[in-house]
């Protein structure tokens, strides 16, 4: 009899434990809501903002895929979403697309209970990209990247989207041009928006394109969040690797410490980096592509006039 009513009242301390999260989860997204739009206005909504109306981003009548990784980035950008929809002029649809590569139980759970956090609605559909790749030798994380967005771009149509969102930031675009220039040998950029070449009459925007990587990770331990980070087993191996020996960093955590140690030296290098690409001087540029071709500076040089005094 002891042990019964022992059982009935841990079942009963179970429950009333589960009450109280389901009371709290509301004030908490609340309180996360909120710190985006008061706490990290300047930082965070107001960059947003301005990216979605500087890049027209969003029209009226869109269905768009908001797509979810599992990281503060596209945790965020899921947010932003939300409120930019509650508070926003403009009227559109909004799902919210997980995809399921090939995460271990504990990564997958971390997913689904932030999304609970968070209140986000989220869509997981599953396949087996990490296992595809895993034995791949050259650039494995170009693959998924590519394997991952044609998988969400097909999923998003299923649901009716022209349009999917990734939570690509600033950082992203600046380690993108510098790791071009370094490694690429071309002046190349992470664009604001793109037409898809595979899935005719779907976009891809990232709405987190002037919204700084710092304040992103201040927006998540203000609010005490942790997310996930990259859970291939591919990442893992290298982050291993490197741990133990620096020169086996990726090329883009190579950019991160570059772009670091900018920083320390003028605070407004990162900017210029980004505003590089969009101050392009064709007048002195020895060569460049456009749609695909190919031009040199000696096909308009004999027409023009040395300004060079």
């Amino acid at each position: 009899m002891q042990n019964e009513e022992s059982t009935q009242y841990a079942e009963k301390a179970i429950d009333l434990a589960a009450e109280r999260k389901k009371e709290k989860t509301p004030d908490r997204c609340r309180e996360i809501e909120k710190s985006i739009i008061k706490q990290f206005r300047k930082e965070i909504w107001r960059p947003f903002v301005r990216a979605l109306n500087e890049y027209d981003m969003i029209k009226e009548g869109d269905n768009i895929a908001v797509c979810i990784s599992g990281g503060k980035d596209s945790m965020l950008l899921a947010k932003c979403m939300q409120e930019i929809l509650r508070h926003g002029k403009m009227k559109f649809g909004l799902h919210f697309l997980v995809m399921d590569p090939g995460y271990n139980p504990a990564n997958r759970r971390m997913i689904e209970e932030n999304a609970g956090i968070m209140d986000i609605p989220v869509t997981i559909f599953e396949s087996d990209i990490f296992d595809v790749v895993v034995d791949v030798d050259q650039s494995p994380c170009y693959l998924c990247a590519r394997m991952r967005r044609g998988f969400l771009y097909a999923n998003a149509r299923k649901l009716g989207c022209n349009k999917i969102a990734l939570g690509h930031h600033f950082d992203d675009v600046i380690e993108t041009i510098l790791m071009s220039m370094l490694y690429g040998a071309q002046v190349n950029t992470m664009m604001p928006k793109l037409h898809s070449t595979n899935f005719e009459g779907m976009e891809l925007i990232r709405p987190l394109y002037l919204v700084k990587e710092a304040d992103i990770l201040a927006w998540k331990d203000y609010n005490s969040l942790r997310f996930l980070q990259c859970a291939c087993r591919f990442t893992e191996a290298a982050e291993a690797v490197a741990g133990r020996d620096e020169n086996h960093l990726s090329k883009r955590q190579e950019m991160k410490e570059l772009i670091n140690r900018f920083r320390q030296i003028n605070p407004h290098i990162e900017t210029n980096i980004f505003k590089s690409v969009e101050n392009v001087n064709l007048d002195a540029c020895i060569g460049y592509v456009k749609n695909g071709e190919r031009h040199h500076f000696l096909e308009e040089y004999h027409h023009s006039i040395d300004t060079d005094i």
